[in-house]
């Protein structure tokens, strides 16, 4: 269903401008005038040249003959100048890549998926170190970051000048990737020559939320004694202001599966059940209805195990606030012919805040002794024939307004030193060492709750729109007479006790943050034996180390009684509600919400401490961590130390007249592997397990010059990817009466491993102009999922001291930790062209297109339930089987536009899905962009960007059949006007 005609129209004419293809190596920013070095920095050699590259047409060329002479299978984009990347993400950047899609939050890119495989299996290099950033995001995007993933959000775009994406494997880029390995390169000195600066304001207009925010960015640069020592600076800082509207349910769930609804009269509140004769306590004034034929029919359907309901539904807004910013600097020394020594220097701090305010009925997902769906009496009820819930009306229904706030900070430092030294005319060397580390803290994650218990009357409506129901309330939820919704209060005197049965007016705390640290350390050593043959080999030493952690109130639903006294103002007003969501009429638009800072003041609910003062006090805010269950499995770290080896041989021959070349080689790696963990006894009690394994990972490219214009390329590796950070740790819970039973991570796990084979086929018809076909496969030979098995303890990796004294070890425990499983196969194509107009007459020779298309498929095996061997077989987690990329531009050399397409289809999250559903995903996005500039003269220029013009939904779903809404959000369109000026 379109909900948005104005989106639909805007779609239309940007297919019809764009087409359905795809794009290849690229950069997509218009460039001032500047002078490039050709071949990467580094030693010089005596046949180094130096072409000079103006405007976006020669910044296509630059990116295109990137990637014509690597031997790999690479796609680039290249910046000519600071801050001319083609995107203000890196993120949005990158899906320009044929293969390459991107998952967003808050309407920015933050990971990317390349050739079907999600942000887990792919590693990122910033200056060829290898680094993690992490940040937190919303609980619908992945929540805050504990894994291996990158968040590219993390940055901003105008701090790097290169992206390189690997997408085939060679001996001498260190392991780790499964789907490709990211190369992010800032600016250097001698990238450029003599004296630069540039500098570049933006203000950026959202008509969301209609602020106008500022984006500015500089760089400064030059080079002394003779280009024998160069220095650069730059730095670029942006403010973002976002609301995000929509709709959310957490999940879907069918009727019986939380104990079923409140009976009418007569009968048992759950078929099956004989004994829930009874719907809730009276004293919380619940009330059965009576055994009428439409009540009972109304029940019977809601209770159908084939019918589906929300869990939560809710309307919310999220308003993000974040600063970005980022500084980076290079020295240069070049002390004599053949020896070069770098430093560079980045840094990148991203400070946001982010409110949740969320409308809600809170009973559907509850159980019976919170207050749940054994209270709620079912009035009406309509279900489309794949049991999804189309119109319900309800009795007995908890009403919940909530506000979240959550502090954000994540600091990223990584420097780097490089020597590059020529050791004499046939050996050379170079050396490189760096530390990548990131620091995510959450201080404040902080919910607040009230609460309006057993609503009569309250109905929720899908039949005129899937996405966006009509949610009907009994009552003014903006705080009328009725005052349903606001802080419980308790008779003067009373000591203040928990509402039986119910959660009301919650306060949950829950502080957390992840510290990750990269020191990698590389030495290479290089030896041309001949014009056509090179040997290298080298080694490298990395210390990974990720570490997590979490603290929660000891009795987080602890109730907020009444205030102390003066304390005012602890609640406020959502207003302006929806109004790009397309809402159905008589939804409302504004609720009555707590007011989070009010309240943390007049209850000093951070004082971590227990408040046991007069009547109306609000009990226990003591903050706890390992020893506390809730948030025990936070609470981690893993220590990785992997030593590697390589030897690779490059070669250039003659083969039958047809010029080839590649290399072949092996890497050999040996992991170390720490893990910390706690387990439930003794109320946290830390386990350390040490393993270790090893991988040789021999790989081969071939590349055939077929023809001055046509290029054949082959490749074929065996790679491995680690196992999920989160799956390694050995804490979890240890029953030893009853069933005996463990429930943990798995520090034993195998990593990822698979052998791929990829070819690439590349014509390049004309200048600037191809035409590619990639073919790819990868054979996964171990997957990861969670697993029922029994084990003797001594066979569990966990110390015998976690057991009873009276056991031996030798007792079986059903244990359930994430193992190796299966994989599968994962194959697809790519398709691109790139092509400037020159063949037109006039203007029309300043146009052009880039385009791409790329198809995956793979077929995992998922085991259905821990206990059992039922299998579902579905495609790999976060892969879109289908996506595309199309930009059509014009460049005149004065001035120039672009408008870019990006489709992706839609994916799975989660296989099987939660609450009896078969999956979870994503559904299709398509994104449109806009970019105009225009250069008064050699300084200066103007320039007006559009980005998100579709204003498309965020629309998460459960169950292919259903296809149930999850979240559908909006974040708005953004529009940049700004002036780049160059000294």
């Amino acid at each position: 269903m379109n909900h948005n005609p104005h989106r639909a129209v805007l779609r239309k004419l940007t297919l019809c401008l764009l087409g359905t293809a795809s794009v290849s190596a690229l950069s997509l920013g218009p460039a001032f005038a500047q002078e490039v070095a050709a071949t990467p920095t580094g030693a010089e050699t005596a046949n180094a040249q130096t072409v000079v590259v103006t405007g976006l047409r020669a910044s296509l060329e630059s990116a295109l003959n990137a990637k014509r002479q690597d031997n790999g299978i690479v796609d680039v984009i290249k910046s000519e100048d600071m801050g001319k990347f083609p995107d203000t993400n890196l993120a949005e950047s990158l899906q320009r890549v044929p293969g390459v899609v991107i998952d967003r939050d808050a309407g920015e890119g933050r990971s990317i998926t390349v050739r079907g495989l999600g942000q887990d299996f792919t590693r990122v290099r910033i200056n060829g170190i290898e680094g993690l950033a992490t940040t937190g995001g919303t609980d619908s995007s992945g929540g805050t970051n504990r894994g291996r993933g990158f968040d590219f959000n993390v940055f901003a775009s105008e701090l790097f000048s290169a992206l390189t994406v690997r997408k085939s494997s060679s001996a001498d880029v260190d392991e780790g990737s499964l789907g490709a390995t990211v190369d992010l390169q800032t600016l250097r000195p001698f990238d450029l020559r003599g004296f630069n600066a540039t500098v570049a304001l933006k203000g950026k207009y959202n008509d969301g939320s209609e602020k106008t925010d500022p984006r500015a960015a500089f760089m400064v640069s030059n080079t002394f004694f003779d280009r024998k020592v160069g220095v650069l600076f730059s730095g670029a800082y942006s403010k973002r202001r976002v609301l995000e509207d929509g709709f959310s349910t957490v999940r879907w769930d069918n009727g019986p599966s939380s104990g079923g609804w409140c009976a009418p009269q007569g009968m048992v509140a759950n078929p099956s059940n004989s004994t829930a004769t009874t719907c809730g306590p009276a004293a919380q004034g619940a009330e059965r209805l009576p055994g009428t034929p439409e009540n009972i029919a109304a029940y019977n359907a809601a209770s159908d195990p084939n019918n589906f309901h929300p869990r939560l539904p809710r309307y919310g807004r999220l308003t993000h606030d974040q600063d970005r910013l980022g500084l980076t600097g290079s020295v240069q020394w070049r002390p004599q012919r053949g020896t070069l020594l770098t430093f560079d220097m980045l840094y990148s701090k991203l400070d946001a805040t982010r409110q949740e305010d969320f409308l809600q009925a809170t009973s559907f997902s509850r159980s019976a002794s919170q207050g749940g769906k054994p209270q709620v009496g079912v009035l009406e009820a309509q279900y489309a024939p794949n049991g999804s819930l189309l119109y319900g009306r309800y009795n007995n229904v908890d009403i919940r307004s909530e506000q979240r706030f959550d502090e954000l900070k994540t600091t990223f430092t990584q420097p780097t030193l490089t020597l590059e030294h020529k050791l004499s005319d046939t050996w050379s060397m170079s050396a490189k060492y760096g530390r990548a580390e990131s620091k995510f803290r959450n201080p404040i994650q902080t919910t607040v709750t009230l609460d309006a218990l057993n609503v009569d009357g309250y109905s929720i409506d899908f039949r005129g729109d899937s996405r966006r129901p009509l949610i009907t309330y009994p009552f003014d939820v903006n705080g009328g007479p009725l005052g349903l919704i606001g802080v419980p209060q308790v008779a003067s005197g009373t000591q203040p006790t928990t509402v039986p049965n119910t959660t009301t007016s919650e306060i949950r705390i829950r502080p957390q943050g992840t510290d990750n640290v990269n020191n990698v350390a590389q030495f290479d050593l290089a030896w041309e034996a001949s014009d056509s043959l090179t040997f290298k080999g080298g080694v490298n030493s990395k210390k990974y180390t990720s570490e997590t952690y979490e603290f929660r109130r000891v009795n987080q639903n602890d109730t907020i009684f009444a205030p102390p006294a003066g304390a005012t103002g602890l609640t406020s007003n959502m207003t302006g509600f929806g109004s790009q969501l397309g809402m159905p009429a008589g939804n409302a638009t504004g609720w009555v919400m707590p007011n989070l800072a009010a309240i943390a003041a007049a209850y000093d609910i951070y004082c971590n401490c227990i408040k046991s003062g007069p009547a109306g006090g609000p009990g226990d805010f003591t903050l706890s961590s390992i020893e506390n269950g809730n948030a025990r499995g936070n609470n981690r770290s893993v220590t990785e130390k992997s030593d590697g080896v390589y030897l690779m041989g490059e070669f250039r021959h003659d083969l039958w007249n047809i010029p080839v070349r590649g290399n072949i080689g092996v890497r050999y790696v040996k992991t170390d592997l720490e893990t910390i963990g706690y387990q439930a006894a003794g109320g946290g009690t830390a386990v350390k397990v040490e393993h270790d394994y090893t991988d040789t990972l021999p790989s081969f490219n071939l590349t055939a010059n077929v023809t001055d214009e046509f290029i054949v390329r082959f490749g074929a590796a065996k790679v491995m990817t680690r196992p999920q950070l989160g799956f390694l740790s050995p804490g979890g819970s240890i029953a030893t009466t009853g069933n005996l039973s463990i429930n943990s991570g798995n520090p034993f796990l195998k990593p990822f491993r698979a052998k791929t084979f990829d070819s690439s086929f590349e014509y390049y018809f004309a200048n600037k102009a191809f035409v590619g076909l990639g073919l790819f496969q990868k054979n996964i030979d171990t997957y990861i999922q969670s697993l029922r098995t029994n084990v003797a303890f001594r066979d569990s990796g966990l110390p015998m001291s976690l057991l009873p004294a009276n056991f031996t070890g030798e007792e079986v425990f059903q244990q359930t930790l994430p193992v190796n499983t299966d994989g599968g196969k994962l194959k697809g194509f790519e398709l691109s062209y790139q092509q400037p107009f020159t063949f037109l007459p006039g203007w029309g020779k300043n146009f052009g297109t880039l385009l791409n298309y790329t198809k995956v498929s793979s077929k995992i095996e998922y085991l259905v339930s821990p206990t059992g061997g039922a299998t579902i077989t579905d495609d790999l987690l976060n892969l879109s089987p289908k996506s595309w990329n199309a930009t059509f531009f014009y460049d005149d050399g004065k001035f120039s536009a672009r408008v870019s397409g990006a489709k992706r289809s839609g994916f799975v999250t989660r296989v099987p899905g939660q609450n009896n559903n078969d999956v979870e995903g994503k559904n299709e996005t398509f994104n449109v962009d806009l970019s105009l500039s225009y250069k008064v003269n050699e300084n200066l220029e103007f320039t007006l960007e559009g980005v998100n013009l579709t204003n498309e939904e965020n629309d998460q779903f459960i169950s292919r059949a259903r296809n149930s809404v999850v979240v559908n959000n909006v974040t708005g369109r953004e529009y940049l006007f700004g002036l780049r000026y160059k000294f």
